[in-house]
């Protein structure tokens, strides 16, 4: 792809153009691995409710729900992935776009501390611990344990949250979402869900 290229794909509304940003192996990955460009905008112009909110994604892989978001919204996108080179990928993109409003953290969710987002996506991050096929490397293998591990940090973290928290899943049996949180409305076909945790009642 030439440098003028870029600009055109970058901000593509279908896949097929976004997606040679990536190397071509990135690209073959992104049926199932990553978020499609028109799941990405339905989320997060649900998530970003006013100018400057504070987006986290968990697990982003190479930044594509961050950048279209970033792109499309007056959001700051937060993307934390385990994989270094996914990061470098997203790095160099986001980069490359010129965005002042995306970034994405190389290592664990654990480090990262929620109270520092308003708004939290996910797609289905966990199911790696649980698949043998299908898989984006070797790096993480099948555990039930650390599938659960996880889960439940996520669950307890977003219970922590203030009323009002908006959260976006997309697939998935939404594991990490835990009581509290209203299902407030779904598209694709219910594959992407939109959630807010209830406010309370107030007193008359």
């Amino acid at each position: 792809m030439t440098p003028e290229e870029f600009p055109e794909h970058v901000r593509a509304t279908d896949d097929g153009r976004f997606d040679l940003v990536y190397p071509e192996r990135i690209r073959a990955l992104s049926a199932v691995h990553w978020t499609p460009v028109q799941v990405a905008r339905q989320a997060a112009a649900y998530l970003v409710d006013s100018p400057g909110t504070r987006v986290l994604d968990i697990g982003c892989g190479p930044g594509k729900f961050c950048i279209v978001g970033a792109l499309t919204t007056s959001g700051v996108f937060t993307g934390v992935e385990q994989r270094r080179r996914l990061c470098e990928l997203g790095w160099e993109v986001i980069r490359r776009a010129g965005l002042r409003n995306a970034e994405i953290y190389y290592g664990n969710i654990r480090g990262l501390r929620f109270s520092d987002f308003d708004a939290f996506y996910l797609f289905n991050p966990f199911a790696e611990f649980l698949e043998t096929t299908g898989r984006i490397d070797n790096v993480v293998g099948p555990s039930d344990s650390l599938y659960d591990e996880c889960v439940e940090f996520v669950a307890a973290q977003l219970a922590a949250a203030p009323p009002g928290t908006r959260v976006a899943t997309y697939c998935g049996i939404c594991e990490e979402i835990p009581p509290g949180y209203d299902c407030v409305g779904s598209a694709v076909n219910g594959k992407l869900r939109f959630w807010e945790k209830a406010r309370p009642v107030s007193a008359t």
